[in-house]
Order: C-alpha cells, then sequence, then structure tokens
C-alpha cells in the first residue's frame, strides 16, 4: 500500500477506535448510572417497610362481626400490636356483599389500611357485580390467604332431610327457599353451583351475614342454607342443625362423619373459600412482605390455633407471591362457573 493512503488508513482507523471507545465509556457510565438508581430505589424501599408502619394499621372487615375473617382478625390483633408497635384497629364495614368496605380500601392512601375478607372479594365478585367503580381483582393485592374453610350444607332438623339424596329429591320435585350469608358470598355460590349440578332451582334468601342465616334455619323460616362451617359447627354437633354435606375437597376434622359434596354424590363437585388479607395494589411490596411475616408469626401462635380450632380452618399463611397466583387460578376458576349459573347482582 502506498505510504500516503497507508497513513491516511491508519489515521482513520485510529479514529474509529477513539469513537468506539467513547462509545464504550458513555455505555459504561450509562449501565453504571441505571445500577445505581436501581440500588438507590431498593434501598428506599427497604428503608420505606423498616420504617412501617408510623400510625394505627386499620384491618377493615366488610362482613358482620362473627364472620371468619372479622374472629381471624380479632385475634391476631394483640399479636400485631406488639410485633408492629403500633395500634391494630379491626373495623367492620359491611354491605353490598362485601363491595362497599372493599372499595374503601383499595381507595385508601394511607398505606396502613388493609381488608381481611373471603377470598370472595377477589375470585367472585368481579364477575358477580359490573357496575361497580372499581375491580378487587385489579386495585388490590393479596397480603396472605390465611387459611382455608368449608362450607356446610345444613338444614332444620324439622325438615327432615337428612342427607344430599333427600335434599336433592326434595329440591327437585317440591322447591323450598335456602339462606346465605348474603348476596354473592361463598354460600350463595356454593349452593348455585350445586343447584346447577342437580338440576334444581330454590328461591335463595340472602342474610346479613352466616350468623342470622344459621339462626333463622335453626327456627324454621327457612328449612337450609349453606353457611360458613366456623359458624354452624357448633349447632350441628349440638344437633340443632342437620349437616348434609361440606363444599371443600375434604372432610372438616370437627364434623368428621359429614361427608363432602362429591362424595355424598356430586362427583366432581369442589368449592373451597379462603379468608385473605388484601392490600391497595400502590401497597410498596416491602410494606406487603412485613405485613405478611409479621400475620403468619401471629397465625401460628399457640393461643392463636387453640381459638381456631374449633372452627376447623385449614391455616395457610401463604406468602404474596403464592396469594396471589392463587387468587388468579380462582378468579379464572369461578368466572368459568358464572358462566354457567348466570348471576349477576347489579
Amino acid at each position: 500500500m502506498h505510504a500516503k493512503s497507508l497513513r491516511a488508513f491508519e489515521s482513520a482507523s485510529g479514529d474509529r477506535s477513539d469513537i468506539r471507545s467513547g462509545q464504550q465509556r458513555k455505555r459504561t457510565v450509562e449501565i453504571r448510572r441505571l445500577l445505581l438508581l436501581a440500588l438507590t430505589a431498593m434501598t428506599m424501599t427497604a428503608a420505606h417497610g423498616q420504617a412501617w408502619p408510623t400510625k394505627p394499621i386499620r384491618l377493615l372487615s366488610p362482613f358482620p362481626a362473627g364472620t371468619p375473617g372479622d374472629t381471624i382478625a380479632r385475634l391476631i390483633q394483640p399479636h400485631l400490636q406488639k410485633s408492629l408497635g403500633q395500634p391494630v384497629i379491626v373495623d367492620n364495614r359491611p354491605g353490598a356483599g362485601g363491595n362497599i368496605g372493599a372499595q374503601e380500601v383499595a381507595r385508601s392512601t394511607d398505606g396502613h389500611t388493609f381488608l381481611v375478607s373471603s377470598d370472595t372479594i377477589l375470585t367472585l365478585n368481579p364477575h358477580l357485580y359490573k357496575k361497580l367503580t372499581f375491580n378487587a381483582a385489579e386495585d388490590l393485592v393479596p397480603v396472605t390467604y390465611l387459611a382455608r374453610f368449608n362450607q356446610v350444607l345444613v338444614c332444620n332438623p324439622g325438615a327432615e332431610m337428612h342427607s344430599l339424596q333427600e335434599f336433592t329429591a326434595r329440591a327437585r320435585s317440591a322447591p323450598f327457599s335456602y339462606a346465605s350469608g348474603g348476596q354473592g358470598v361463598a354460600g350463595h355460590m356454593a349452593m348455585e353451583l350445586l343447584l346447577d349440578a342437580i338440576g334444581a332451582r330454590l328461591t335463595h334468601v340472602p342474610y346479613k351475614g352466616p350468623g342470622p342465616a344459621a339462626q333463622d334455619v335453626i327456627g324454621g323460616a327457612v328449612p337450609c342454607g349453606f353457611l360458613a362451617g366456623p359458624v354452624v359447627t357448633p349447632f350441628v354437633q349440638s344437633r340443632r342443625l342437620v349437616a348434609l354435606a361440606v363444599s371443600g375437597s375434604r372432610r372438616s376434622a370437627s364434623l368428621p362423619n359429614v361427608p363432602t359434596v362429591a362424595e355424598a354424590g356430586v362427583p366432581g363437585f369442589e368449592a373451597s373459600f379462603y379468608e385473605v388479607v388484601s392490600a391497595p395494589r400502590a401497597t410498596p411490596a416491602a410494606v406487603v412482605h412485613r405485613l405478611q411475616r409479621e400475620i403468619a408469626a401471629a397465625m401460628n401462635q399457640p393461643d392463636v390455633k387453640a381459638a381456631l380450632a374449633p372452627m376447623d380452618p385449614e391455616i395457610l399463611a401463604l406468602t404474596p407471591e403464592n396469594s396471589l397466583s392463587l387468587s388468579k387460578v380462582d378468579l379464572a376458576r369461578w368466572g368459568k362457573v358464572n358462566d354457567k349459573v348466570h348471576l349477576q347482582l347489579d
């Protein structure tokens, strides 16, 4: 190569090399900047979680006092107060299938208000209520699935239905009314799913909670009901109610002689329900994880486990990640169920 051309080539190559080096330096600086920003965000999030809580915590129950979620909240309340160093207030705001309380929590921005409810708020209500101004499945995030409970199909002894077979025969030949703890709650959906499976229609009588519903079934105002296991189990054990079947995939330890609906003659039937703590979606992840850890510790305290034992829960205290996965699965599952039973509550 001609000497002049060679010098020109070398000069151009050097220029390109300088350009590449400059670009590499810029990329390195940019990468370092992004890493520093990420580290700063992580540090701030961790600091936020460590600083939290800075004021009283409110556990809002969207159902009446005495329901499973409300009971759990009051049992873990003193343990949370001790571990978190702030007062913990349990506040009942019932109404509209739990939507009144759920909406209040979903719109909360104080970082200290949480929902304690059945999982139906997250997995059923988005299908049953189309005119709400919020969507619980989108605006709330599960902190932890506390426990799994059965719903129990119970009847007044005078109704003379002592098995699911007798219930089915009567429902098909001479329809009657049934009680639940409210529109769109677990017992309501469990019964509608059962009626669809056996090919019967009954008149739904919703109450403001499973406690008042159980009292009217005991009194004979309504012959039967599908109601929360923790509420009706003592009445079954005292023979004031007859239990025909439980809704979940396993029998209740407190009612070992009562079959599941599937065992009693409806193969494939399974309607498990849960109590859940949820937070507004914008709640920092560090806060969500801190609260879950403290709740899990409280749920496993000996006094809490002893108090819950008669209610026969399956204690879970799942992580936020596992809780979110379960809520998504059940949201899709109950959507398919609702496509069959065609419930619309607004």
